[in-house]
């Protein structure tokens, strides 16, 4: 059993058993995670894979550590998946924010271009078409070197973190390229670092290391931990025009 701790909902067992019956459940059509999740990575190796690859495919809504159960959805099952709020976070969600997450889930076909409204900058211009992968930076960095890391390769990353000093930036991403997760990806978009320090640190951190990769790339985007954070559907395929700040999906993800 695991550990009484603080921080988790309860054991790695328990979560596991009920993440796995409601993913079973046939009458389940979506599975939300109700927080951003500390502790998700201890699941992973409790779940049974070949069983929920054999489920109906379930849709899975969340962010933040929920990143670890996103890149294990995709590396073991190939599933698309929707990084957006989770269940308490909708509470002081703006209204706008919590309208785009659920055209995202009930009517996906009306949402076409990922980055509509927003002010970006681009640090590498260009145009690129890869599936949208990523999340959490610090969850991407963790779970290098694991069977559920699904790699940057061939893919449009999209990323965020919250709380991470500049140095710490500095040092997971660094540690992305250095075990060369990176390889192969096609386009990269920074979504929002909250409470990291100085924005012009976290700007310089960002450009020293992601320019190099000399892919289209963005900054600005307002994903993450925010109120006004956008929806993004991870493993589905989009096309980023870095120079015209757009992000159009080739299909309406849940379709």
């Amino acid at each position: 059993m695991s550990a009484d701790l603080g921080y988790l909902a309860g054991s790695d067992e328990d979560r596991a058993a009920d993440f796995s019956a409601a993913w079973l459940d046939p009458t389940v059509s979506a599975v939300w995670a109700a927080r951003g999740g500390y502790g998700a990575q201890r699941l992973l190796d409790l779940l049974d894979w070949r069983r929920l690859a054999e489920a109906q495919p379930r849709l899975l809504v969340g962010f933040s550590d929920i990143t670890a159960l996103h890149q294990a959805m995709a590396s073991r099952l190939g599933l698309a998946t929707i990084h957006g709020h989770v269940v308490t976070s909708l509470g002081s969600a703006t209204e706008a924010s919590a309208e785009e997450l659920r055209r995202q889930v009930m009517e996906p076909e009306s949402v076409v271009d990922v980055l509509a409204g927003q002010v970006l900058t681009t640090l590498v211009g260009g145009v690129a078409t890869g599936v949208l992968v990523g999340g959490n930076l610090a969850m991407l960095a963790a779970e290098i070197g694991t069977r559920f890391s699904r790699p940057a390769v061939g893919g449009i990353v999209v990323f965020e973190d919250v709380g991470e000093e500049p140095y710490r930036i500095d040092r997971m991403l660094t540690q992305l390229v250095r075990t060369r997760w990176f390889d192969g990806v096609a386009g990269v978009v920074v979504g929002a670092f909250s409470d990291c320090g100085t924005e012009p640190e976290v700007e310089a951190v960002i450009e020293q290391r992601l320019r190099p990769l000399g892919v289209p790339t963005v900054r600005g985007f307002d994903f993450g931990h925010t109120d006004s954070s956008a929806t993004v559907p991870l493993g589905v395929e989009a096309t980023l025009d870095a120079d015209a700040g757009s992000l159009v999906l080739s299909a309406p993800a849940l379709l």
